[in-house]
């Protein structure tokens, strides 16, 4: 009953939370547009420096980064508190499960849903990348460099955003096993999470299979659509 409760404790809060759309606010808070009604409509800040340029692109990021790191922090938070209160057969598995490691990645996990498929929005949401690349900075810096070195890396290297995307969030999952960080629970959700963003790319996945999906550019005139995250 406890584990069932510290579950919607940590994942309701994080999935409204990641519902929330930083390009979206700012766009009509400063420029009284919605992001959505122009270039690829994609309300994700690549569509949004493309359109409106630098001006409030600061202010996406925060919005972003708050909506995701707040609710990984408590949900670390709400299971590491609440689970060393009192004898819990269930939480007393150490060697298998990382009470606080596990809130963390369980929030994580339901703010990219929220981000992917948002409440606010119809359901109609990103890819889930910040989201998890947020996240793992809470998580932890090792997974985090890991995982931004092969992002940065790969997109750099082939000019896919999404093929950097996809290998950056796949390397957080390995890293979790190669450093030995969490135990099977942990491990689980973490390939939640990679599954969830590989369906996300599942278009842009087929794209690379024939050789048409577009590569990265800094212009805002050009039309990169499927490089958005």
């Amino acid at each position: 009953m406890l584990f069932f409760l510290l579950t919607l404790g940590a994942a309701i809060p994080a999935y409204i939370l990641g519902g929330i759309n930083g390009a979206i606010i700012t766009s009509k808070l400063f420029y009284r547009k919605d992001i959505r009604d122009y270039g690829s409509g994609n309300p994700g800040l690549t569509n949004f420096y493309r359109t409106f340029g630098k001006g409030g692109v600061l202010l996406v990021i925060l919005i972003d980064t708050v909506k995701t790191m707040a609710p990984v922090i408590f949900g670390g938070w709400l299971f590491g508190h609440f689970t060393d209160m009192g004898p819990n057969e269930v939480f007393a598995l150490d060697r298998f499960f990382d009470e606080a490691l596990f809130g963390q990645l369980l929030a994580g996990f339901f703010v990219m849903v929220g981000h992917c498929f948002p409440v606010f929005y119809k359901f109609k949401g990103g890819k889930g990348v910040m989201a998890i690349g947020t996240a793992v900075l809470v998580i932890d810096w090792r997974l985090a460099l890991i995982a931004w070195v092969v992002f940065l890396v790969v997109t750099a290297i082939t000019g896919y955003v999404s093929l950097g995307a996809m290998l950056g969030t796949i390397s957080f999952a390995v890293s979790m096993l190669l450093i030995g960080i969490g135990g099977l629970a942990e491990i689980n959700i973490a390939v939640l999470c990679v599954l969830l963003v590989i369906i996300r790319h599942v278009p842009n996945i087929q794209r690379l299979a024939k050789g048409e999906e577009s590569r990265l550019s800094f212009g805002r005139k050009k039309d990169d659509t499927e490089n958005e995250l």
